[in-house]
């Protein structure tokens, strides 16, 4: 829930996330098909409350969250709902980014939300009080890191790293893209494969490669250095609009 990137490539399509946790954590549980009331969801499940940071249905669309919103924020616990549990009311839906202007979010903690709804993409954000979204170019490669952890410092050089990346790998492939989400150049703080002195850690790194007709959801726990993948197909494919 901490860095996100989203890289269309030819007629592929990658959205990839590094979940930043506690290391005590418990492990996540690999990504499964899910049947809801709007169809068949893809996602790994928090282990603990049962929501995720990363879903994606068999419509095409696909939800990923960061924490915080536009700024850092102070917890203010107890919420109503895990953040987690407010991503699958968003995702199981036929427009997830009509969803999220619509359902109510009061006392849930703020949170940003990439929202890839009917081939549009949209930043989604949630401070605690107002909703703010803007929709972004599709055919641009997009970061995003979690103000709760990354200061304005470390996001540029976050930032920084992405352009540099981008040049020398301009059409990558997934490798390509998993190898630079587990890059830090030494820096363990703000690196994107990140260890705060064994206390916050980068979990686990999750990839959805988009193709015709479906999409394949790559998982890796850093904890446990196991791997796994599932497929959805689609039931209506959507093309970026």
């Amino acid at each position: 829930m901490c860095t996100v990137t989203f890289i269309p490539v030819n007629n592929k399509l990658f959205i990839t996330s590094n979940r930043d946790e506690q290391a005590k954590r418990l492990s996540a549980i690999k990504p499964e098909i899910y049947a809801m009331q709007t169809g068949n969801i893809l996602f790994p499940k928090d282990a603990k409350a049962g929501g995720t940071w990363f879903a994606l249905h068999e419509n095409g669309n696909a939800v990923v969250f960061l924490n915080g919103g536009k700024i850092k924020h102070i917890p203010q616990p107890p919420y109503s709902k895990s953040r987690g549990l407010t991503l699958i009311d968003i995702i199981d839906s036929y427009e997830p980014f009509e969803k999220f202007l619509e359902i109510s979010l009061d006392n849930i903690e703020p949170f940003t939300a990439i929202i890839w709804s009917n081939g549009k993409l949209y930043e989604c954000a949630w401070d605690g009080s107002v909703k703010s979204f803007c929709r972004l170019r599709a055919d641009l490669h997009h970061i995003w890191s979690s103000v709760t952890l990354y200061d304005e410092d470390a996001i540029m050089k976050r930032r920084k790293w992405f352009a540099d990346w981008q040049r020398k790998y301009p059409q990558p492939e997934l490798q390509d893209i998993l190898t630079f989400h587990q890059f830090n150049d030494g820096d363990n703080h703000d690196g994107f494969l990140m260890n705060r002195n064994g206390i916050t850690m980068t979990v686990s790194i999750t990839s959805v490669e988009f193709d015709n007709g479906g999409a394949l959801m790559h998982y890796l726990d850093c904890k446990d250095l196991r791997t796994s993948s599932a497929k959805i197909q689609f039931s209506n494919p959507v093309i970026a609009k």
